[in-house]
């Protein structure tokens, strides 16, 4: 790895006066890891790689040496043209980080514009009528833009490709192939992605020239500073755990993450019924209801925020207390990505986790082997703490947690796991084998487990249509299929 000596000040950076006066502002003393590696290189004119997490104060260590570089060599920008582009994968994210510019340049007066879906492009239009210095935006609005001929690329000095390994997941691969190719080869380019898998690799070496590489928090870590559990529990007694979690929990503000824009609809609508306040924000909500509802949330006003993955990567606010894992995703790394909202700026955070058994059993090995962390667990069913506290985990083991015997003999068979209520016992293998068949007397597949697909329009995750969703089993072997779904 490619590193300068780290800086232990604001003031080592020599940032031009007013920028210095708004870092001052905003109260920053010493600069975060990403910071300290980052900006001496990108004052110099360097292209980065920068391996970081939300959380690790990554807006910083682009938008304050971009800015004095502007500052350096202050231009009017042509009509229709940007001297920086930023992209993000969300609308959330990408306010942010516009946000941050604004107050960065507070004192340097920066032109700046967004430009998202979810709104009418007529106002971003007029926005970059007469040319802006910073222009943040999500790929698809932004080619919208360039092939209405509302704006130009030819100009663009300074790019930054933020969170790249979601914009992957969502599907924006071939968008930003094609932002590129538009934009002139002689510019400075920051790269930023918390994983490096092969098509973002290759992606950055095609970008590129001469990177300098920095990194800190690997994917695989989940702080020291949250504490991680488990609770096994039916799937029909979820919301009646989460209620409990709520009321229960010393609780400042909470995250509660789902997998489905229908799922985090319920849970609300539930949550209502039980007396607590909540909202949800998902890729059909409208943008200014999102940005009410996430505005209500840093402010105090809303404590309970139901969010699929798609919304929340954007979310970055002080203060998260806990974060509430409703459905567990299929992706280890997303969980990382989830608990990483709280447990901020120095403070004490916990994640909690509802796993329903069979297939999500399966996302929390995969999450261990991950983080190499044995997560303790607590069983809801039977009152009783399942697991030891937290071990080490070797990243090869495919099994965290061994039972003795006797335990074993007491859990109910991993097709019962979903159901409520007692289970009537069988007489030998002659009753299974009438559990498994149908009138016809043809053995069903699909007895003992959880059915997956969603009825017509209902159940599916954030942002994806039509996706038809594989049974357990349906692979050859025996596991559920974990490709990424296209966005």
């Amino acid at each position: 790895m490619e590193r300068t000596d780290l800086l232990t000040s604001f003031q080592d950076f020599g940032l031009a006066e007013p920028i210095m006066r708004a870092v001052n502002d905003e109260n920053y003393v010493a600069p975060t890891p990403i910071q300290a590696q980052t900006i001496p290189f990108a004052l110099s004119g360097r292209d980065i790689i920068g391996i970081a997490q939300t959380g690790t104060g990554k807006t910083a260590s682009f938008a304050l040496p971009i800015l004095h570089r502007l500052l350096e060599n202050r231009i009017k920008p042509a009509p229709k043209t940007c001297r920086v582009l930023v992209l993000s994968p969300t609308r959330e994210l990408s306010g942010q980080i516009l946000d941050s510019f604004n107050a960065y340049g507070r004192h340097v007066r920066v032109t700046s514009a967004l430009a998202i879906g979810g709104v009418p492009m007529g106002r971003q239009v007029r926005a970059i009528m007469a040319g802006v210095e910073v222009l943040v935006a999500t790929p698809g609005r932004l080619l919208d833009l360039v092939q209405s001929n509302a704006l130009k690329l030819a100009q663009v000095e300074f790019l930054v490709l933020d969170e790249a390994d979601r914009m992957l997941d969502m599907g924006f691969i071939n968008d930003i192939r094609k932002i590129v190719a538009k934009l002139p080869i002689k510019r400075q380019t920051l790269f930023y992605s918390a994983t490096m898998p092969k098509d973002i690799a290759e992606l950055a070496s095609a970008m590129l020239r001469d990177p300098a590489r920095v990194a800190v928090t690997p994917v695989s870590s989940t702080g020291e500073r949250i504490r991680q559990r488990i609770i096994q529990v039916d799937h029909t007694a979820k919301l009646e755990v989460l209620t409990g979690l709520l009321e229960q929990e010393p609780i400042d503000r909470v995250l509660v993450f789902t997998r489905t824009k229908h799922g985090a609809d319920k849970v609300v609508k539930n949550l209502a019924k039980a007396g607590i306040a909540s909202n949800a924000i998902h890729g059909n909500k409208s943008q200014n209801h999102r940005e009410r509802v996430l505005a209500a949330f840093r402010s105090g006003e809303i404590r309970t925020l139901v969010a699929t993955d798609i919304a929340a990567r954007g979310i970055d606010v002080d203060g998260i207390s806990h974060v509430i894992n409703f459905d567990l995703p299929n992706v280890p790394e997303t969980y990382v990505h989830r608990i990483g909202r709280t447990a901020r700026a120095g403070a004490d955070g916990t994640a909690i986790s509802l796993v329903a058994g069979g297939e999500e059993l399966g996302y929390v090995r995969d999450i261990e082997r991950l983080i190499r962390v044995a997560l303790p667990r607590e069983d809801h069913r039977t009152n009783r703490k399942v697991s030891e506290p937290e071990g080490r985990v070797s990243a090869k083991s495919s099994t965290v947690f061994r039972q003795k015997p006797a335990t074993r003999a007491k859990q109910a068979p991993s097709h019962q796991l979903d159901k409520p209520g007692p289970q009537p016992r069988q007489d030998g293998q002659k009753a299974a084998k009438r559990s498994r068949r149908r009138p016809g007397g043809k053995i069903n597949p699909t007895i003992g487990r959880p059915e997956q697909r969603p009825a017509h329009g209902v159940g599916k995750p954030d942002g994806i249509q039509g996706v038809a969703f594989l049974r357990r089993g349906s692979r050859p072997n025996g596991r559920p299929n974990r490709n990424r779904y296209p966005h």
